[in-house]
């Protein structure tokens, strides 16, 4: 009797979720330890400010120009795991150059071609999975959340490590992330369909068929609202430490977020069906919106505690529906293609947020928050507009 699609083991004896699981357990875990630690290390190396801004938006715009050459390469090739497993090796061997010198160029020169193959294999990834577990009847969510668990493992272990070992333990701890990453692609399963296999040909095989308002509006609209999360990354930490929040305090609220989080996309099947992808994302719009009018009245912990635990909504939600959308409305022809445009317009927003969010706390602190809701709230009129072109029966 042939096995079910579900269960059916590799020669490994893994199936091919627990392998990919076992992937993305480990692939964020350098971005863990670079924000947990990367910028009090990249000063210690001697770096100035001003050469630390370059050193993480460097990787950013080269990305801009490379995401859909990335994807749409990996379309091409028999299988998405050779590019996934090609940026892994670029991403764990190019650290190493790091140990070669402490100064700007060689910092910069070797971080970005590591962070350029990290974040180029993400969409690649994020499309392989998804379009595997729908042939396969199983949860792309629940594989994705294993991502945000090492991520924030990796944040509290950082900086234990650091404290008990130093600060010269940073560097070794974060090669050695990025080698097992490597390590763990080459395990990495086959995602299309196997010779043989039936492969669901139903959406839109070229770029050009999709390039509508009615498609492009949502993922646009989603992109602004990542862009306004971005901000917490950058400046959360820092407005709620003026407002006199203890530091550790501080880091469990963040955690809380991730909690929130992991918890949706474990969750996200549940929702998915019931509700238009399109709708799910207007909701969690919507209430990004009124997360970010309250954090700019500076609140309490309490209520603090409450925000956080929104996130699964505001960006969990909101990005599960949106590459849920995408599937839905592409065939495998483009799926990384199509997925690497949806982070290109993420990345673009992101930057926009945050350089002009960065010139607002100076001038209004927490009342910065007030111009997110309005960046989140633009979002949310686009998400709407899409609608209204065409009902969220289509999906």
């Amino acid at each position: 009797m042939a096995s079910s699609p579900v269960t059916s083991s590799t020669p490994s004896g893994l199936s091919p979720e627990r392998r990919t699981i076992l992937f993305y357990l480990v692939l964020f875990m350098t971005a863990g330890a670079a924000n947990a630690y990367g910028g009090i290390w990249f000063e210690a190396r001697g770096l100035s400010a001003s050469q630390i801004s370059v050193i993480n938006a460097l990787p950013v715009f080269i990305m801009l120009t490379v995401n859909l050459v990335v994807g749409r390469m990996s379309d091409r090739a028999s299988d998405w795991r050779q590019a996934i497993v090609i940026g892994a090796l670029g991403a764990g061997l190019f650290p190493l150059g790091l140990f070669l010198g402490q100064g700007f160029w060689i910092t910069l020169t070797f971080w970005t071609l590591a962070a350029v193959c990290h974040m180029a294999i993400i969409p690649v990834l994020d499309a392989a999975a998804m379009r595997m577990t729908a042939r396969r009847g199983t949860d792309f969510g629940s594989m994705r959340a294993w991502g945000t668990i090492g991520y924030l493992l990796i944040i509290v272990g950082t900086g234990y490590l650091v404290s008990w070992l130093g600060p010269g333990a940073f560097l070794p701890f974060f090669v050695v992330l990025a080698l097992l990453r490597a390590g763990m692609s080459l395990q990495l399963p086959r995602f299309r369909a196997a010779p043989g296999e039936a492969a669901p040909m139903m959406g839109a095989r070229t770029m050009r068929q999709v390039m509508k308002p009615w498609f492009l509006l949502p993922l646009f609209g989603f992109a602004m609202i990542f862009g306004s999360h971005l901000i917490l990354n950058a400046f959360q930490g820092l407005l709620w430490e003026r407002q006199g929040i203890p530091l550790p305090t501080i880091g469990l609220l963040i955690a809380l977020g991730g909690v929130s989080e992991t918890l949706m996309f474990f969750g996200f099947r549940r929702l998915d069906g019931r509700w238009p992808a399109r709708t799910m994302v207007l909701f969690s719009a919507i209430v990004t919106v009124l997360r970010w009018i309250v954090m700019a009245f500076a609140p309490g912990v309490p209520v603090l505690i409450a925000l956080q635990s929104l996130h699964g909504i505001t960006y969990g939600l909101g990005f599960m529906a949106c590459i849920n959308f995408i599937k839905n409305h592409t065939a495998e022809d483009i799926a990384a293609e199509a997925q690497s445009f949806f982070v290109v317009l993420q990345q673009g927003m992101a930057v926009v947020a945050l350089l002009g969010f960065g010139q607002l706390v100076d001038l209004l602190g927490p009342r910065a928050y007030l111009a997110s809701a309005v960046f989140a709230a633009a979002g949310a009129v686009c998400i709407w507009a899409s609608l209204r072109l065409k009902p969220p029966e289509a999906d």
